[in-house]
């Protein structure tokens, strides 16, 4: 059986291959997904729907080539963090940006209820 961390990676994992059906797929329908205060997308986007139109078709607002990168998965319970980065290309310039970042999910029945996403907004509003 899978366990949450298993889960959590192989979202990332969808997410890294462009599987988006995947990823809102292991999503709870009633999820509740944060974006930081400060972040060009931040809010609370509740549903894989919203997330989706919120969220993932609107990343290329902050770079082009906009990626995650997961570098470790740390999980307790019901709660997997998520360290790594994004990375991205300045829209007018083309200069590679890296900020540091850090997602804190939670599971209910194998299933992703919340998303909370933990970044330095000032440093992606400088890199944008």
């Amino acid at each position: 059986m899978a366990t949450n961390k298993d889960i959590v990676e192989g979202v990332y994992a969808s997410f890294v291959q462009g599987d988006v059906p995947a990823v809102l797929g292991a999503m709870a329908d009633d999820i509740q997904w944060t974006e930081a205060d400060g972040f060009p997308l931040a809010g609370t986007y509740v549903g894989p729907q919203a997330v989706l139109e919120g969220v993932f078709m609107r990343l290329g607002e902050i770079g082009d080539d906009y990626a995650v990168v997961p570098e470790q998965f740390v999980a307790d319970g019901d709660t997997v963090v998520v360290l790594g980065h994004y990375a991205w290309k300045h829209k007018s310039s083309g200069e590679p940006a890296v900020v540091k970042m850090a997602h804190v999910l939670t599971l209910d029945g194998g299933k992703i209820a919340t998303f909370q996403q933990h970044v330095d907004t000032v440093r992606v509003r400088e890199l944008s």
